[in-house]
């Protein structure tokens, strides 16, 4: 029931969700490149991707085994995968930890930037710059800091982030276009161009050619699976169109 042109947009589809796996942007945190953690970073890197390649390849291989064309985006969403229950179960609390823990992590950036920038901007403003400190002594006097527009910024952030993921109904789809997004600039361009300033690779040298060849074909990736992407929801659009039958 697929068509050559909607597998070939599945496949940009998939490609760029494997771009997103791949992605250096999501341990930019962790990756502090200094001589004393050269070799260690290179260990751990080679361990993660080893790890990652292993994991998604069994996934993928045995989903497609499993469903074929068919094999959805979520192997635990399928609709005949409903008997062991305390599976799925088991595998949306992990999921649920998951993503809290991360989304803790990856989200003090944000809110230490616009916390940090509001402070200069408004050194006057006692709420915004002002702690208040609060003792509880059921936990042996134990002292908090709390600031006011800590707490009204970051709760607002939350919601607001969870109220738009709400609305995001093609998960995969959005995950192939960030994935061909920050792929080739922050998984690529950026590493390539830190090595040759780094190693003074010198320019039209064989070397260089073929990091600016790697570069070209990544970019061409990203093209790809950014189209698929972006073709992606339309047919589903269609289905819900309002006004689907007069168009």
């Amino acid at each position: 029931t697929v068509s050559e042109a909607e597998r070939f947009w599945r496949i940009c589809q998939a490609i760029g969700d494997i771009a997103f796996a791949y992605a250096y942007s999501t341990v930019l945190i962790e990756i502090q490149l200094s001589p004393t953690e050269n070799k260690a970073m290179k260990r751990a890197s080679l361990v993660g991707i080893s790890t990652t390649t292993v994991f998604y390849l069994l996934c993928g291989c045995v989903g497609y085994a499993a469903f074929g064309k068919d094999a959805p985006g979520d192997l635990l969403s399928r609709s005949g995968f409903d008997h062991p229950v305390w599976l799925l179960n088991v595998a949306n609390v992990c999921v649920a930890i998951h993503l809290i823990v991360a989304y803790q992590v990856f989200a003090q950036l944000i809110f230490s930037f616009v916390e940090t920038s509001c402070r200069q901007r408004w050194p006057e403003v006692k709420f915004v710059t002002t702690d208040h400190q609060i003792t509880i002594p059921i936990l042996g006097g134990t002292s908090f800091h709390i600031n006011g527009f800590r707490v009204v910024w970051r709760s607002a952030y939350v919601v607001v982030t969870t109220v738009l993921a709400t609305f995001i109904a093609f998960f995969n789809i959005f995950l192939a276009l960030i994935g061909a997004a920050s792929f080739c600039l922050l998984a690529v361009y950026f590493p390539i161009e830190m090595y040759i300033a780094r190693s003074k690779v010198p320019m039209f040298s064989i070397s260089w050619m073929c990091l600016q060849a790697l570069r070209l074909v990544c970019l061409l990736v990203s093209l790809v699976a950014a189209a698929g992407s972006v073709e992606g929801p339309i047919p589903s659009l269609k289905m819900y169109h309002p006004f689907k039958n007069e168009v």
